[in-house]
């Protein structure tokens, strides 16, 4: 399988193959789960980091990031028709590895043999997260909240839109299987894109990574740009007050704590003080002494 949509082709085999056809023999779910366990096995043994994708229930994706990964990609028509292909393999266990990456993800899927899966996928532009950004900002209370997809509706509506949002589309997207399947997208393929709902599930914050942006970004940024702005306003020098400072840093200062600062600031400007007076009582005492002896 090529990259994008073409350059695949298809591959038939010789009698005696796989039937008077010659196409692949067909392989059991159980067999392709035993061989997949037999194979992540040899893997680790080699030193790979082995990470498959593992679905409990028939449900893929159970949370607001892995079900929006795989109901955006199902709108597309060059998809739709595709993507359940890759339901069972990914339900059954055969996508054996999956990594996602800058603008990529690599796997390993068990078939008929353990095949390749590469999905080239194009970072997100800098005006798109920009727009994203600028749409989301303020509305987003924490990294928790963002990464647990407790979102307002607006802010869902801005990042799952549909071309202006974070997930890609199929021009953003290239394919590739090791696999001789000759259709646009083989059901290896499909079983991987599942496999990246899954994933999103357990880290959402690998969406962020594929497309090159960080989701933390996407925190608090118009309340920081507002107190900046406050802060700055009748003077370049000007200090930020303390409560413009718990909105830029995200933080709350502690009341008692500063009152404590407070108190050993007076404390120790008390006992410089004294140690001044002591000083100046010393150097007293001696020109006195010198006096006296004249």
């Amino acid at each position: 399988m090529g990259w994008g949509y073409g350059g695949r082709s298809r591959r038939r085999y010789g009698r005696g193959y796989g039937g008077d056809y010659g196409w692949r023999p067909y392989v059991s779910v159980a067999e392709r789960r035993r061989k997949a366990i037999l194979q992540m096995e040899k893997l680790r043994k080699k030193g790979m980091d082995v990470s498959p994708v593992r679905i409990e229930g028939r449900q893929i994706a159970r949370t607001f990031w892995g079900k929006a990964w795989c109901e955006h990609l199902e709108k597309f028509s060059d998809y739709e028709n595709r993507l359940p292909r890759g339901r069972t393999y990914v339900r059954n266990g055969s996508v054996c590895h999956l990594d996602i990456k800058k603008g990529e993800v690599q796997a390993k899927v068990m078939g008929s043999h353990l095949y390749e899966v590469a999905v080239k996928i194009k970072t997100l532009p800098r005006e798109r997260w920009k727009n994203v950004k600028k749409s989301c900002g303020g509305k987003v209370a924490s990294l928790l909240d963002l990464l647990r997809g407790r979102l307002s509706e607006r802010v869902m509506g801005v990042v799952t839109d549909r071309n202006r949002g974070l997930f890609p589309t199929p021009k953003e997207i290239s394919l590739h299987c090791s696999c001789p399947d000759w259709a646009k997208m083989c059901k290896h393929v499909a079983g991987v894109l599942y496999g990246v709902g899954a994933r999103l599930d357990e880290k959402p914050e690998l969406l962020f990574l594929m497309r090159g942006v960080k989701h933390e970004e996407l925190v608090g940024s118009a309340q920081a740009a507002g107190a900046i702005a406050k802060g700055t306003k009748g003077g370049k020098h000007k200090k930020l007050a303390n409560g413009n400072l718990a909105e830029v840093f995200g933080i709350e200062l502690d009341v008692a704590a500063r009152g404590r600062l407070r108190t050993k600031q007076r404390k120790g400007r008390t006992m410089s003080l004294l140690g001044k007076s002591r000083r100046l009582t010393a150097k007293s005492v001696s020109i006195q002494r010198r006096r006296a002896k004249a």
